[in-house]
């Protein structure tokens, strides 16, 4: 029996999970539902946006379903993003973020690319601080050698797994190239990006079978755009894959069809790349197919790979 649990969260979580679910639901596995709280709701309600009930409770499920969290713009004391808790809480250190054309107006043909982000540091451990009486505010970015070769380990791993999936579906003779670009800023953050780009390419010299290439951020974004087809599996720092997962969701359909997953090693949780979407909650026009998707990665990663296919 797996036990899952659906975190509807803010906005239109409340609308895509239980529409996921229900098609989790006709998988025909043993499943169980363990509904939670957390988000910016619940923080109103009870000032924290992640109870501690559900974060016990998560460490006795097998994986989660998250829907959306709206974070306010502004400081609030007290308040922090309960996902971004979480995937330090659970250690689901990469977050894989497929962009993959489909078949609907304004998708880019022939793109199939895995964008694998690091997902503990970076700018996201929050450590901010304000100076000069409130004039100067500074962010402390972190960069370690251990994340870095961990999320680029994981980044060379996905390449070869897709190029045997795809010799296994019948493609080329030759398969699918495996191809990993590692994205960084090393030419101007020489120190923070230096040392994710050092790491990640000491990593490829374990992989002789997957072609590795460097790419700067800014031309990554420009390349992006006019080629997406040539790029199989992309690496990045937390920030930079943040922004180039959600850039590349407007090459295949929009942010209502990307889903993502939150993965370490022994636990999973997948949610839709899309926020809360406060303008169209509860109208009813939502749409659960980045949501949905993600249901089908979460049971990849528990091994159900026939039923996440099927999906």
């Amino acid at each position: 029996m797996y036990r899952i649990a659906l975190i509807p969260g803010d906005g239109i979580g409340k609308e895509v999970i239980p529409a996921a679910a229900r098609v989790l639901e006709e998988m025909g596995l043993p499943i169980h539902f363990v509904e939670l709280e957390a988000g910016w709701e619940t923080f109103q309600r009870g000032g924290n946006a992640l109870p501690e009930e559900t974060v016990a409770e998560l460490k006795r499920c097998h994986g989660a379903l998250f829907g959306a969290v709206s974070s306010p713009s502004h400081r609030v004391p007290g308040y922090s993003s309960p996902i971004v808790a979480l995937r330090r809480i659970l250690d689901l250190y990469a977050n894989l973020r497929p962009v993959v054309s489909a078949p609907v107006p304004g998708s880019r043909l022939g793109v199939d690319m895995l964008i694998v982000r690091e997902n503990t540091e970076c700018l996201y451990v929050k450590r901010e601080r304000t100076e000069d009486g409130g004039d100067t505010a500074i962010a402390e970015r972190v960069i370690t050698r251990r994340a870095s070769a961990r999320i680029a380990r994981m980044g060379f791993l996905q390449a070869e797994r897709r190029q045997k999936a795809e010799r296994s579906a019948g493609g080329p003779a030759e398969g699918k190239r495996a191809l990993v670009t590692i994205v960084h800023k090393a030419n101007v953050l020489s120190v923070t990006d230096g040392l994710f780009r050092e790491a990640a390419l000491a990593v490829s010299g374990e992989f002789p079978g997957v072609t590795v290439e460097e790419q700067l951020v800014d031309s990554m974004v420009y390349r992006m755009i006019l080629e997406p087809e040539r790029y199989d599996v992309v690496v990045a720092p937390n920030l930079y894959g943040d922004i180039l997962s959600d850039a590349g969701a407007a090459l295949v359909g929009g942010l209502g069809l990307v889903p993502s997953a939150n993965v370490g090693e022994n636990f999973v949780l997948a949610e839709p790349v899309h926020g809360s979407a406060p303008d169209i909650a509860g109208h009813g026009i939502a749409n659960p197919l980045a949501t949905i998707r993600a249901a089908a990665l979460l049971l990849a990663h528990l091994g159900e790979s026939a039923a996440a296919q099927a999906i």
